[in-house]
């Protein structure tokens, strides 16, 4: 096994793999659209050619949405090996709006930002040019080695943008096929633009709407003001009883399932020297708010959350109308971490807010939905493995590091399939993912086809 070899075979290599992506990034698979159902079969066909091309078995599985890429690789089943499963998706955003974009979204160009070249292009940053880091890293091992050093599943999702209606129904419709040692998903980023990652920890989400009702129709203010009951008023009231003046969150036994921090996570992210101050200039602000006893890295990665996404009742248009609305409405999240329980939180949710409605008030609570936050156990030799790998490839110590958002995939391939993930990509925050002009360094990609190849390496000889 030669990993030096195989990274002079990717830095030779290099614009063949970019003309692989491209041929992917200029099929237009959006998910959400029905409009583009062929061109999402198209995207998800030209991968499984490609990866039988290099020696996977490889397969387009059908599902009652769009298909999902299967193939297998490296040693049989019986070689006592490690066996990685990779996740990405080959599906992307809608465009819109078109006119904000300064090139066509499907037709890829490679431009130089700042002294930097960049892959223009729908999909290049999330996720297309990311899951193809691994193909090429897989390419370019087998090219020069010969046979992978571990069993390898590569499973890639042509739905994630859609909400993956397919996902759970497929993943324990094929438990045993996908089950793995750890599996490894590549649709994050470098921390500050340089730091490689993985992240360990994702919160969860809890999504509430309510809409609370009083009189029969819309008042008058000035026959029923200051007799009727406002529920723009008392939701406003309710609202603001959800944080205290810490900006700790007043539900009863919210923070029963939070874990404090580690020390080794903690002396990890205090050496990431997170600047705050930018961040929130960036759009505006200056003074930090939430938890004051709270690092800023500590509220958007490990700590959870309430935050009102909407509030609407009465009279909204132009000019005045004096009444007293019937209803009044919000739409309110909630960011969870550690083993805080969705239901659990829903139920305390719906007992906290009936507590203060008075005679004549009711609540309907809508459909609230949620998933969990996905802890990774950091204890598995593998994130280390690979946390060294990363390091050695970018010069720079690679971080444990956690997400304020939510990739449930993760936490799916914890609770079906039994395993861990280990999540590393190699994104940057100016991609513009999701947004006109979006884009994906080339140095990114370069280095996250090499990283894989070091990854790979580690992982096999560590066996």
């Amino acid at each position: 096994m030669s990993l030096d070899t195989v990274l002079v075979k990717i830095d030779g290599e290099l614009d063949a793999a970019l003309d692989r992506l491209n041929t992917l990034l200029a099929i237009p698979s959006i998910s959400t659209d029905p409009a583009y159902k062929d061109d999402c079969r198209a995207a998800g066909d030209l991968l499984v050619r490609d990866l039988a091309s290099i020696g996977f078995d490889a397969e387009l599985r059908d599902t009652p949405g769009h298909p999902m890429v299967v193939a297998h690789g490296g040693p049989d089943e019986k070689d006592d090996v490690p066996h990685l499963l990779f996740y990405g998706h080959y599906d992307v955003q809608p465009v819109d709006p078109l006119e904000l974009w300064n090139t066509p979204p499907f037709e890829p160009q490679i431009e130089e930002v700042n002294g930097e070249r960049v892959i223009r292009a729908r999909g290049a940053s999330d996720d297309k040019g990311q899951l193809m880091t691994f193909i090429e890293a897989m390419r370019a091992w087998q090219e020069v080695n010969g046979p992978l050093p571990c069993r390898i599943t590569i499973f890639l999702e042509g739905e994630e943008e859609s909400g993956s209606p397919s996902l759970v129904p497929f993943l324990e419709a094929n438990r045993e096929e996908l089950k793995a040692d750890v599996a490894m998903i590549c649709d994050t980023g470098l921390y500050d633009g340089r730091v490689p990652a993985i992240v360990t920890q994702l919160r969860g989400l809890l999504a509430e709407e309510i809409t609370l009702k009083a009189a029969n129709r819309d008042l008058h203010s000035g026959f029923y003001g200051g007799l009727a009951q406002n529920p723009i008023h008392l939701l406003t009231q309710i609202v603001a009883d959800l944080r205290d003046d810490n900006g700790s969150v007043t539900l009863p036994g919210f923070y029963d399932d939070v874990p404090d921090l580690t020390d080794t996570l903690r002396e990890q992210w205090e050496g990431l020297n997170f600047d705050h101050a930018r961040m929130l200039e960036d759009v505006g602000l200056s003074v930090p708010a939430g938890e004051q006893d709270r690092t800023p890295l500590e509220k958007v990665w490990s700590r959870p959350t309430c935050e009102v996404n909407g509030i609407w009742g009465g009279y909204t248009g132009d000019g005045f109308k004096t009444v007293l609305p019937a209803e009044a409405h919000a739409k309110i999240s909630f960011r969870l971490v550690g083993q805080q329980d969705p239901d659990k939180i829903h139920a305390a949710f719906v007992d906290f807010v009936n507590a203060r409605l008075p005679a004549d008030v009711t609540c309907d609570f809508g459909n609230g939905h949620g998933a969990p936050a996905s802890v990774m156990s950091t204890e598995n030799p593998a994130f280390e493995i690979a946390r060294g790998a990363l390091s050695d490839e970018w010069g720079v110590e690679a971080a444990f590091v956690g997400a304020g958002g939510s990739i449930p995939v993760a936490g799916h391939f914890k609770n079906i399939l039994g395993m861990d993930a280990m999540l590393i990509g190699f994104a940057k925050e100016d991609d513009a993912i999701h947004s006109p002009n979006e884009k994906y360094d080339v140095k990114s990609y370069h280095k996250g086809i090499r990283s894989w190849a070091r990854i790979l390496a580690a992982l096999s000889e560590a066996a």
